[in-house]
């Protein structure tokens, strides 16, 4: 297997050899930006020499997708079928991510001894611990040693507190290597034994699979009846966990429908050849975080405009046009809806934000548990019309599980919306301060690109407006006290089914 991250090659899996359903060990590291549109894709060969080049092997299948795609998946762990060969089955390939750098993990731990080696001469042994965490050279770094226990081959050691970073850098199948000795006063310390384990397999607590056989390699190559030096048990073991900044559920869009699309000079102008403002906009922060919801269903609304067939004018309405079910599968299907409606709809002001700001906030204000979040993207030329209402929508929305991005498209100027974002001055309502900081406002003008490369602009536009948004997460689920989920149990692959690790 190699990965190619932005059409380079990333690394390539070890060979597992005679087997239909590998199981990878080799883990990569890639820096994850929530921001960001990561794209990479997976290649799996058959190995038949020991040649390096590619073509002197079986191409069994192709996966493509992006890193969001497999962190937002249900336990960060994607499945998806192998193609690239047509006509051909070419089986799944199911890969998993674990953050590693931001871990804030903290693992409590207690051992003890049973039937230590005798290393003193006028007593038994002074035993303590060293534990060190493996590195990604095969090298081995000190991250704890134990305290000393005087006198006994059955020691029992003080239970400890360690970042689970420290002891592992997150990674909880990464080896872990304990040595034990007997303590002299000279600093010559006698080595008794060593033995092997991993931070998922400490976390277990005291257990039966929790007894490790301490092992002094020397001994053992000299004796044929060596069986172990004692062994050391775990006592207890517990992790106290920190939110992650992965997000559970993301839902709802929204674009101001103002201007008439049919001239040039609106912003809604639909251009045979190239995408309008709205719809980069949409295209660019829906398709990152499209990632995070797990249907891929958004209900999209439209605010400012009237609507057939009597002409009323609406500030919050389906741009499907179906009231019953405003949902749209995926950006794609978002960007079709808005299209539509602008041949259906007359856009009519005035623009008021509160009536969809109020409408999320109804749906965020009945899932107040951590198991959903969402975000509210407003699309808008700048032109606000219920300025205070707004304030006071936002206010009382800053206590519930929802961000607001605006984008601002045009050339107005935006002094409503740079209020709205609150990043100087909190915004407030009938002196009431909002509790969290939730709206990110950003003018698109600003990420044009001057060549003209609208994917470039629409990358860097992403990139900000996203870039608050795991932190406004983290607040709200701390203020709420609410932990995340304990952590899945080790995928086991069963059937046709390759597996790998990000």
């Amino acid at each position: 297997l190699r990965i190619f991250f932005f059409s380079l090659q990333f690394g390539r899996t070890e060979v597992i050899d005679n087997t239909l359903n590998p199981d990878f060990v080799r883990k990569y590291i890639l820096d994850y930006f929530f921001e960001e549109k990561q794209n990479l894709r997976f290649d799996m060969y058959d190995v038949d020499s020991k040649s390096p080049d590619l073509s002197k092997h079986d191409f069994l299948g192709q996966v493509f997708c992006t890193l969001g795609e497999v962190v937002g998946s249900p336990a960060s762990r994607l499945e998806k079928p192998l193609g690239g060969i047509p006509g051909k089955k070419c089986g799944s390939i199911v890969l998993t991510a674990e953050e590693l750098g931001n871990c804030r993990d903290f693992a409590t731990m207690q051992f003890c001894a049973n039937k230590l080696d005798k290393k003193d001469f006028f007593g038994k042994s002074d035993p303590f611990m060293v534990f060190y965490r493996s590195n990604e050279d095969g090298t081995f770094t000190i991250c704890h040693k134990t305290e000393v226990v005087k006198n006994t081959l059955n020691p029992v050691w003080q239970s400890f507190t360690i970042p689970v970073r420290g002891l592992c850098n997150g990674d909880y199948d990464r080896t872990i290597k304990v040595e034990v000795y007997d303590w002299d006063r000279d600093g010559s310390h006698d080595f008794i034994g060593e033995f092997t384990t991993s931070y998922r397999e400490l976390a277990r607590g005291q257990s039966q699979f929790n007894i490790y056989e301490v092992v002094n390699p020397k001994k053992k190559m000299k004796k044929k009846k060596y069986a172990n030096s004692g062994t050391v048990s775990v006592s207890y073991g517990a992790a106290e966990g920190d939110v992650s900044t992965r997000l559970s559920a993301i839902k709802r869009l929204t674009s101001d429908l103002t201007g008439n699309p049919s001239q040039s000079t609106s912003l809604h102008y639909m251009n045979p050849y190239q995408m309008n403002a709205y719809a980069m906009a949409l295209k660019a922060v829906g398709e990152i975080i499209q990632d995070y919801d797990s249907d891929k269903m958004f209900p999209a609304l439209g605010f400012g405009a009237k609507l057939p067939p009597d002409g009323r004018v609406f500030h919050e309405f389906p741009l499907n046009g179906n009231i019953e079910n405003p949902y749209c599968n995926g950006i794609e299907g978002i960007l079709e809806a808005y299209h539509q409606s602008l041949k259906t709809v007359q856009l009519y002001g005035p623009t008021n934000f509160a009536p969809v700001v109020n409408h999320v906030a109804r749906y965020a204000a009945a899932v107040q548990d951590g198991s959903q979040y969402f975000v509210l993207l407003i699309i808008t030329d700048g032109v606000i019309s219920d300025m205070a209402q707004t304030k006071e929508a936002i206010v009382n929305a800053a206590k519930l599980p929802m961000s607001i991005i605006i984008v601002g498209v045009g050339q107005a100027e935006f002094d409503a919306m740079v209020e709205l974002d609150g990043d100087d001055i909190r915004i407030s309502s009938r002196g009431k301060l909002a509790e969290r900081d939730i709206v990110q406002f950003v003018p698109f003008r600003d990420y044009m690109d001057r060549t003209g490369n609208h994917v470039l602009s629409m990358a860097r536009l992403a990139k900000d407006v996203l870039a608050e948004i795991p932190d406004q997460f983290i607040s709200y689920m701390k203020s709420r006290g609410i932990k995340p989920n304990p952590a899945p149990p080790p995928y086991t692959p069963a059937g046709h089914t390759h597996h790998t690790q990000i």
